[in-house]
């Protein structure tokens, strides 16, 4: 069985409670400007579902750091409305919450993660309409969550 391409390693996003403070100390780490804080998107864009279901209240404020390497630094900052954001901070606290792969076919990769035994838990359109994205719990086996990033 052929496996996924999974060789581009886009991301490493973290959850956090306090987003401004978080991402001032990355950016005192890393020596850079402090970036703006962006909200998720409007739910008409981003058509989030979280475990199957519609989630339009899901929601979260984010803050991005673009390295040098094209690698990405998320930060993340849920609302309290029921999300893979929101579970993770309820049950973990803060820290790393995935690691993202960007790839051509979001459908079909999905499909190939399902059957390597990863659930979908949150899938939905960048709130700027662009690409989409999709959250799978790998936990059991790779002891993370995969997100899969398609841009248009």
């Amino acid at each position: 069985m052929k496996g996924l391409e999974l060789n581009s390693l886009a991301q490493v996003g973290f959850i956090v409670k306090d987003l401004d403070a978080t991402k001032k100390k990355f950016a005192e780490l890393f020596g850079v400007e402090i970036p703006p804080s962006v909200d998720g998107g409007a739910y008409e864009v981003t058509q989030t579902q979280y475990k199957g279901n519609a989630a339009p209240e899901a929601n979260c404020l984010m803050a991005f750091f673009n390295l040098d390497n094209g690698f990405q630094i998320e930060l993340i900052q849920p609302n309290d409305a029921p999300s893979t954001w929101r579970e993770f901070l309820d049950e973990h606290g803060e820290g790393i919450h995935h690691i993202a792969f960007k790839m051509p076919g979001m459908k079909q990769n999905i499909a190939a993660c399902e059957k390597l035994g990863m659930t979908l838990v949150q899938k939905g359109e960048y709130g700027s309409g662009d690409g989409r994205y999709a959250y799978l719990d790998a936990s059991e086996d790779f002891k993370c969550i995969i997100e899969l990033l398609e841009d248009d």
